[in-house]
């Protein structure tokens, strides 16, 4: 059943291929993608650093500019993460358009277009989120300035920094220059992140839909009046397509595992600075002289990272359950109305669906939801730690 699926992806398609991380773009484009994503990106790690070193030690401040410098990072560690994985996202994409050319009824795509529209929907939702909060974030230091024509006080208002960075200038005077960098670098930053995650999503929202095809398949498969073909020559049809829906689910284990083996080190860090960075961004928020705007920010900017955490653990919790699925649901068949070959067939894919498939950080972590809680937790006692230094 060959079907046009490729509308579904191109939201996809169109930010990977931006940031230079869309394995069929040409060698030199991918390159001088990711050079200038990368430039972008150090154009902002260097006031970073050079902020870091005016702090000359004060640990208030240094946590103010590490709330930025370890997403500065993340954006690094997800570009060359798809960068570096060319061949293994190369072989993502292909087998995710060979399993919509392997659909038979409108029963099985209707099944695969439910997962790939949800894919595409959550992606759009993420990535709108990301854009208008960063726009939002950088946007906020122009109040000062506006209301300083507005509402003008005998002094001018105390600068709105764009993000905690040094630019070695006067940076009343070169606000606007300051803030056209900011805003445009940032923008940059953003596509590369919502890139890397929308990629991901998408990827574990297929195999969920494999899994979700192969439960259907059986129950289809073992429903229909499996005993008047017991003894008939039509039970080598049956059991050629049980085999065939084997095949299809070990495809489906296969493919969660090439997640796993391509994102798993970089979901590790990504995990990790984002603890610390919760805690750091919650600090701001505490803090005694932050005013109304710099609390606002830093509201945004918790609730940003939460929902980058929520997004991973919804779609491993998602990953989990539909792995699981596929025992449940040939379980619940009449499988013992099968031909003895084919129930060998059926207990070799309950036997591979009694452990469940996840999203993993290196196999230290496992994102679900009950694991989300977790993370939120272990956030907020590294921030009452952080708090008794203050």
């Amino acid at each position: 059943m060959n079907v046009n699926s490729s509308h579904y992806y191109d939201l996809v398609k169109k930010l990977s291929s931006l940031t230079g991380q869309w394995p069929y773009q040409r060698p030199i484009t991918r390159l001088i993608c990711v050079i200038l994503m990368t430039l972008s990106t150090m154009s902002m790690i260097i006031p970073q650093i050079a902020k870091f070193f005016t702090c000359q030690g004060n640990l208030q401040c240094i946590f103010h500019t590490m709330s930025s410098y370890i997403l500065t990072t993340i954006t690094l560690v997800k570009l060359y993460t798809c960068y570096f994985n060319r061949c293994k996202m190369k072989v993502l994409i292909d087998q995710l358009f060979v399993d919509w050319n392997e659909l038979e009824t409108p029963e099985e795509y209707e099944i695969m277009k439910r997962y790939a529209k949800n894919g595409r929907r959550y992606s759009l939702g993420y990535s709108l989120y990301y854009y208008f909060g960063v726009y939002v974030f950088i946007s906020m230091s122009l109040i000062p300035q506006v209301l300083d024509v507005v509402l003008p006080l005998n002094e001018s208002r105390p600068i709105l920094p764009t993000y905690p960075g040094y630019y070695f200038v006067d940076e009343r005077k070169y606000f606007f220059y300051i803030f056209s960098h900011s805003i445009m670098a940032w923008e940059i930053a953003v596509t590369v992140i919502v890139t890397h995650d929308c990629m991901l999503l998408t990827y574990i929202e297929h195999v969920c839909s494999i899994f979700a095809l192969v439960g259907f398949r059986f129950e289809r498969l073992i429903y229909n009046d499996a005993m008047k073909v017991l003894h008939s020559h039509i039970s080598d049809a049956y059991r050629k397509r049980i085999a065939f829906s084997v095949y299809t689910h070990r495809k489906a284990l296969k493919f969660a595992q090439l997640i796993g083996d391509t994102f798993s080190l970089t979901l590790t860090i990504q995990l990790a600075l984002n603890t610390i960075m919760i805690s750091i961004t919650l600090l701001q928020v505490t803090q005694r002289k932050a005013s109304i705007l710099e609390m606002i920010r830093y509201v945004m900017y918790v609730v940003g990272q939460l929902i980058h955490i929520f997004f991973l653990s919804f779609e491993g919790q998602k990953l989990i359950d539909h792995s699981l699925q596929t025992r449940d649901k040939i379980y619940n068949s009449l499988w013992y109305e099968t031909p003895t070959k084919s129930q060998r067939m059926l207990m070799f894919v309950m036997q591979k669906s009694l452990q469940p498939i996840f999203l993993s950080a290196s196999k230290i972590f496992i994102f679900s939801m009950e694991n989300f809680t977790m993370v939120v937790q272990t956030s907020m006692s590294y921030f009452t730690v952080l708090s008794s230094f203050e």
